[in-house]
C-alpha cells in the first residue's frame, strides 16, 4: 500500500512540475547583431579609407607611370618628385604659410573671446543673457552665400581688402557664436560651489576666469581647437571672397591654381592634396583624446 502511494505521489509531483524554461534567443541575437555591426563598420571604414589610399599612392607615383598604366592601376614606381613640384613650383610652401598665419591667430583669438563671453553668460546673472546667446548662435544659421557681397564691400570700406587681416576678421566673426554656445554649456555645468569658494578666498572675476574656470574647461577648449583649426584651415569660400593676390591665398585656394597649372599631372595634384591635409591631421591626432569627450560635455550639459 505504501509502495503504491509513493509511486502515485511521485507521478503527481512529476505532473505538477513546471516545464523546463526554453533557452532565450538573446545571446544569438546579440552575437549576430555584433557581427552585423562590425561588418557594416568595416565596410564603411573601407569605403572611407580607399580614396585616401588612392591619393597617397598616386602622390608617390611618377607621371610616366600614371600616364602609361592609368590612374587606377597598381603602382610601378615610387618617387617624391610630385611633392617637390607641388611645394616649390606649385606655390604650396607660401600657401601653407598663409594658412598657418590665418588659422593659428584666428583660433587663439576666437577661443579667447568665446571663453570670456561664455564665462560671463554662464557664471553671472546678466540681463538678457539668453537673448544674447541666441543672437550669437543665430549668426551661424545664416547661409554664408548670402553674406559674400556684404562682407566683400565691408572689407573694402574698412581698407583691409586683399589682406590676411580681412580673412582673420571674417573667420573670427563667424566662428565666435558657435564657440560661445559650446563653452557656455560646459561652463554652466561647473558646480557653483567652486566659484563660491574662490570668492571666499578673495578671488576676483578675472582670477576666477583664469585660475578656476579655464583649467576646468580644457577638454572643451581642446575639442574646439581641433574643430576650429580644421574649419578655418580648410575654408575656401571666404578666402576667395576677400583675397585676390596669388601670394596671399591659403592652401585650399592654392589647390585650385595647382589643378589648373598641372591639369593632367595627377601625381602633383595628389601630392598637393596630401600637403594640404597634413596639418589638420596632425592637429586632430594631437587633440583626439579630448575631441569627442569635449564636444559631448559641451552639448549635453
Amino acid at each position: 500500500m505504501s509502495v503504491t502511494d509513493t509511486t502515485s505521489g511521485t507521478a503527481a509531483d512529476q505532473g505538477a512540475r513546471p516545464p523546463a524554461p526554453r533557452r532565450s534567443p538573446r545571446p544569438a541575437r546579440r552575437f549576430w547583431g555584433t557581427v552585423a555591426f562590425h561588418t557594416g563598420a568595416g565596410l564603411l571604414s573601407l569605403l572611407w579609407l580607399v580614396p585616401i589610399a588612392v591619393v597617397l599612392i598616386t602622390a608617390t607615383r611618377s607621371f610616366d607611370d600614371v600616364a602609361s598604366h592609368g590612374l587606377g592601376s597598381l603602382p610601378h614606381s615610387f618617387t617624391l618628385g610630385g611633392f617637390r613640384q607641388a611645394w616649390v613650383d606649385g606655390g604650396q610652401q607660401q600657401a601653407l604659410i598663409n594658412s598657418l598665419l590665418v588659422s593659428i591667430p584666428t583660433v587663439l583669438l576666437s577661443l579667447l573671446l568665446a571663453s570670456m563671453a561664455a564665462f560671463a553668460l554662464s557664471r553671472y546673472d546678466m540681463p538678457f543673457r539668453r537673448a544674447l546667446l541666441l543672437l550669437m548662435l543665430s549668426g551661424n544659421l545664416l547661409p554664408p552665400q548670402i553674406l559674400l557681397i556684404p562682407v566683400d564691400k565691408l572689407s573694402e570700406k574698412l581698407g583691409i581688402y586683399d589682406s590676411l587681416y580681412a580673412l582673420i576678421g571674417v573667420q573670427v566673426g563667424f566662428g565666435v557664436g558657435f564657440y560661445v554656445f559650446v563653452l557656455h554649456g560646459f561652463m554652466r555645468a561647473i558646480p557653483p560651489e567652486i566659484q563660491q569658494a574662490a570668492v571666499i578666498d578673495g578671488a576676483g572675476p578675472w582670477q576666477i576666469y583664469t585660475r578656476v574656470i579655464m583649467p576646468l574647461a580644457r577638454p572643451a577648449l581642446a575639442a574646439l581647437t581641433a574643430l576650429a583649426f580644421t574649419w578655418i584651415f580648410n575654408d575656401l569660400l571666404w578666402a576667395i571672397t576677400v583675397l585676390r593676390s596669388e601670394d596671399k591665398m591659403p592652401i585650399t585656394a592654392s589647390l585650385l591654381g595647382l589643378q589648373g597649372q598641372y591639369v593632367s599631372q595627377w601625381n602633383v595634384i595628389a601630392a598637393g592634396s596630401v600637403i594640404a591635409a597634413a596639418p589638420t591631421v596632425a592637429v586632430f591626432l594631437r587633440f583626439q583624446r579630448h575631441f569627442v569627450a569635449g564636444l559631448n560635455l559641451g552639448a549635453v550639459k
